[in-house]
């Protein structure tokens, strides 16, 4: 079962402001929560993106580079590589 966490965060002027004004009645969501849940769920998916983006840039680099500049390496090179 997901685990569930309730947070406790303080407002005060412009930013209270804003969050009022997208959320209830006349907002783009019916309450705080579901605003919150939204700009979480958005700033992930970003920062996923953001990840996929620099593997794509690595192994563009990587594919364009000249065959003779390659290295043959064994499993444990590469771990030791990456662990360090």
């Amino acid at each position: 079962m997901p685990r569930t966490t309730t947070m406790t965060v303080r407002l005060k002027g412009p930013l209270s402001d804003f969050v009022a004004a997208n959320t209830g009645e006349h907002g783009a969501y019916d309450n705080v929560s579901e605003y919150i849940r939204d700009l979480i769920r958005r700033d992930k998916e970003r920062v996923e993106a953001e990840a996929f983006d620099r593997l794509k840039a690595e192994l563009t680099l990587a594919f364009d580079a000249p065959e003779s500049s390659y290295q043959p390496l064994s499993a444990a090179d590469v771990i030791a590589r990456n662990q360090g």
